[in-house]
């Protein structure tokens, strides 16, 4: 059994790091947060670290016993930059690495599958895989084009996907963290339900009270779309072959791992919707 050891967050200012830290923070354990910038969490340690400076790795890192990794956003192959603080961190005596991948990328699949086989490599260790977060409808990947043009733009067709809010995958977290005996699992993270794009609009313009409808583009034009905002062209293809796949089924499913893992039933869009709704006012 572990002691209140000191668990450091990475990504502890973004969307379920900075949940984890809180929850765990109540809970009354000891949070260190690495990051760039020093947020706004209170009763956290903040550290200075920066993927690319293997420098901030070691001060991070020591004195923790367990971890919550998040690997750098937008990056193709972020195995340079994970490896070597993984490496280190086995080195400096943690014992236990709670990771954040995705249930659209396998096991042994790109971005992730060199960082899933390292991470198994601890003697305690989960893999949390989420469908795609309810967030992303309140955030930058489609809160305009709902909020000027009632659109949600996608390559996905009417595929299906199991959308989750990233409460019950920071509930999740804390479980696979501070749980006496180790999941050493992949953990697939959906909702109660599997909706297509065109469905979740319907959801959303009715919480909204305007029509909100679902267009589909080919992934080629998505590709584009974020090579034109700024993704790297590899990373850039590599969510937009995601799209693709959503379009042929590759996540139409919904499992049991929330509630199982919690306790809790896992939140429905409808009620994300009519919590979110002013996200979506003009």
């Amino acid at each position: 059994m572990m002691s209140h050891d000191q668990i450091l967050i990475t990504g502890g200012t973004g969307t379920t790091g900075s949940r984890i830290a809180k929850r765990l923070i109540e809970q009354g354990y000891s949070v260190r947060i690495a990051s760039r910038k020093k947020g706004e969490i209170s009763n956290a340690e903040y550290v200075y670290f920066d993927w690319k400076d293997e420098y901030s790795f070691t001060p991070a890192l020591e004195r923790v016993k367990r971890i919550y990794l998040v690997a750098p956003v937008g990056v193709f192959d972020p195995s340079p930059y994970v490896l070597p603080f993984l490496k280190e961190a086995k080195r400096l005596g943690a014992e236990r690495v709670v990771m954040l991948s995705a249930s659209a990328v396998p096991e042994d699949g790109p971005v992730f599958g060199a960082l899933h086989r390292a991470v198994r490599g601890f003697p305690e260790w989960a893999v949390l895989r989420p469908s795609y977060f309810m967030q992303n409808f309140i955030n930058v990947q489609h809160r305009m084009s709902i909020q000027t043009e009632g659109q949600i733009i996608t390559a996905a067709g009417e595929g299906k996907l199991g959308f989750i809010d990233a409460d019950d995958i920071a509930e999740t977290g804390v479980r696979a963290l501070i749980d006496i005996a180790p999941h050493n699992t992949h953990h697939i993270l959906t909702g109660p339900e599997a909706l297509s794009y065109a469905e979740a609009a319907e959801i959303i313009g009715a919480a909204a009270g305007r029509p909100v409808t679902h267009v589909s583009i080919s992934s080629s034009e998505l590709q584009n779309r974020m090579e034109t905002a700024g993704l790297p062209a590899d990373y850039a293809r590599f969510m937009a072959e995601l799209e693709e796949a959503i379009r042929h089924g590759a996540e139409h499913r919904v499992t049991d791992t929330v509630k199982r893992v919690t306790g809790k039933e896992p939140r429905s869009l409808d009620e994300f919707a009519a919590d979110h709704v002013s996200y979506w006012t003009r």
